[in-house]
């Protein structure tokens, strides 16, 4: 694995550097050496952040981890991308979608119990109505949800806002 290292807002010192290599280091035995890690350590506040990206053809592994101390967030963000590693195994295995330039043989052979089927349990329904981004996040409000799908009345296309940190929104527009 070659895992590349920024900061925002903070001096990578060598002990920080050494602690991400030491920490992400046990990711190795699933991937192949010319896998790419990237590593981008930030401080807001009182915010020690520490976010993990790990692209494969057409997805990303990434994982997010936030607390009062740099080194409890890189131990964190190790354990949620092994994790998540070995939850979707199976699925990574069964799509085949040439994950073998990223995984080592071992990893992708391994069973597991593990293992978990994603279920879906409850499907819904609901009219979808042209409107503006800026209507869809006060929908969104009034209904309490995270996020909201609709038909943006300017490009006709089928459109997501959802709520990110710090009071602001997001919108997710599909590219053809």
């Amino acid at each position: 694995m070659r895992i590349k290292i920024t900061g925002r807002n903070i001096e990578l010192t060598e002990g920080l550097k050494a602690a991400v290599e030491d920490k992400l280091a046990k990711l190795e035995k699933y991937f192949t050496p010319d896998t790419d890690v990237y590593v981008t350590l930030s401080v807001e506040k009182e915010r020690q952040k520490v976010e993990v990206t790990i692209p494969m053809k057409g997805n990303y592994i990434r994982s997010e981890q936030v607390s009062n101390d740099m080194y409890v967030s890189i131990d964190l963000v190790e354990e949620v991308i092994e994790r998540q590693l070995k939850k979707y195994r199976t699925k990574l295995v069964t799509k085949q979608q040439n994950v073998t330039s990223v995984f080592k043989q071992e990893f992708l052979e391994a069973h597991s119990d593990e293992d978990e089927e994603i279920k879906i349990i409850r499907t819904k329904k609901f009219d979808v109505k042209p409107m503006y981004p800026e209507d869809a996040c006060v929908q969104m409000e009034l209904l309490g949800h995270d996020f909201f799908v609709f038909i943006n009345a300017e490009t006709e296309d089928v459109n997501v806002v959802y709520k990110r940190k710090g009071s602001t929104y997001g919108l997710i527009e599909p590219e053809f």
